[in-house]
C-alpha cells in the first residue's frame, strides 16, 4: 500500500469527514455511559501543514484553511479541535480530544512507519490501543467492544479498486456482531455509479436505520476529479439528524463552488437512483 494521508491532511474532503464525526461524537457522548471508538484507518492521528508532503498538494489551502477565518456558528465545535495554523487534527486526533474518562479509541492503521507514529503520538495514553492491522479484519477482530456502545468509523483510502465491494462486505459482517453500533463510512463522490452501487447493496443487505450525508463541491461530471464526498451512518444517534444540516450547509458555502449541494437522505427500499 502505498496511500499517505500526508498529502490530503485538511483537504476538503477531510472537513467534512471530520465536522460529521465530530458532531456524532458529542451526540454520542451526551450520554454517560461509557463509549468505544473504533478508527479502522486511522494515519498518523494529526498532520503538519508546513510539511514537504502537504505543501506540495497544498490541498488543505482549499479546505481547512477556509473555515478557520470566523467559522459559521454550526462549524466552530470542529474548527477548535481541528488544530492550528500549521497543524490539522485528523480522526484519532479530534476523538481523543473528546473522550471522557473510562471511554476508550482503538486506532488501526496498516502501514508500518504510520502505524509507528502513531504509537509515539499516543504513548503512555490508557484509553488509546494501537493495532498494526488491516482495517476490515479490525472489524471483526474487535466488535463487539464490552462497553456495548461504540462508534465505528471506517474511513479507507480508496487505493483499491474493489473499496466500495469491501466497505458493503465488511459492514456487513461488522454490523451483525453489532447492531447497535452506530458506523460512520467515508466515501468519495467522483461519478455517481459506484456510489449508487454502495447504496443498493447496503438496503439489500436490509441493514436498517442507514442515512447519508453529502457535500458535493460541483456537479459530478468529471471522474478523474473528487468531485464531492459523504458520511453514511448506521444508528445515527439521537439529536445528529438535526445537528447535521446546518453543518453541511456551512461546509457547502466554505468549500464548494456555486453549482455545489448539500444534503442529508435517508436511504429506504424506495430510494430514488
Amino acid at each position: 500500500m502505498n496511500y499517505r494521508h500526508a498529502f490530503h491532511a485538511g483537504n476538503a474532503a477531510d472537513c467534512v469527514k471530520h465536522a460529521l464525526l465530530v458532531s456524532l461524537a458529542r451526540a454520542m457522548l451526551a450520554k454517560p455511559k461509557p463509549l468505544f471508538v473504533l478508527d479502522t484507518h486511522a494515519g498518523i492521528g494529526s498532520y503538519d501543514l508546513t510539511a514537504a508532503e502537504a505543501t506540495r498538494t497544498g490541498e488543505f489551502h482549499n479546505g481547512i484553511a477556509k473555515l478557520r477565518h470566523s467559522p459559521p456558528e454550526a462549524l466552530e465545535d470542529f474548527v477548535a479541535l481541528s488544530g492550528t495554523a500549521d497543524r490539522y487534527n485528523g480522526s484519532p486526533a479530534l476523538i481523543r480530544a473528546l473522550l471522557r474518562p473510562g471511554d476508550r479509541l482503538a486506532l488501526c492503521e496498516l502501514h508500518k512507519e504510520d502505524a509507528a507514529t502513531l504509537r509515539r503520538r499516543f504513548h503512555g495514553d490508557p484509553q488509546i490501543q494501537i493495532h498494526q492491522r488491516d482495517g476490515y479484519e479490525a472489524l471483526t477482530a474487535l466488535l463487539p467492544p464490552p462497553e456495548r456502545r461504540g462508534l465505528i468509523l471506517i474511513d479507507p483510502p480508496f487505493e483499491r479498486t474493489d473499496e466500495f465491494a469491501a466497505i458493503t462486505a465488511g459492514l456487513g459482517v461488522a454490523w451483525r456482531k453489532f447492531r447497535t453500533g452506530v458506523f460512520a463510512i467515508w466515501y468519495p463522490v467522483k461519478h455517481r455509479a459506484p456510489v449508487r452501487d454502495l447504496f443498493d447493496a447496503i438496503v439489500t443487505s436490509a441493514i436498517p436505520d442507514v442515512i447519508t450525508c453529502e457535500v458535493m463541491f460541483r456537479p459530478p461530471l468529471d471522474p478523474a476529479r473528487l468531485n464531492g464526498c459523504g458520511v453514511l451512518i448506521v444508528n445515527a444517534p439521537y439529536g445528529f439528524t438535526t445537528a447535521a444540516p446546518p453543518i453541511l450547509n456551512a461546509l457547502r458555502d466554505r468549500l464548494a463552488e456555486p453549482e455545489g449541494s448539500a444534503g442529508i437522505s435517508v436511504l429506504t427500499e424506495e430510494t430514488p437512483k
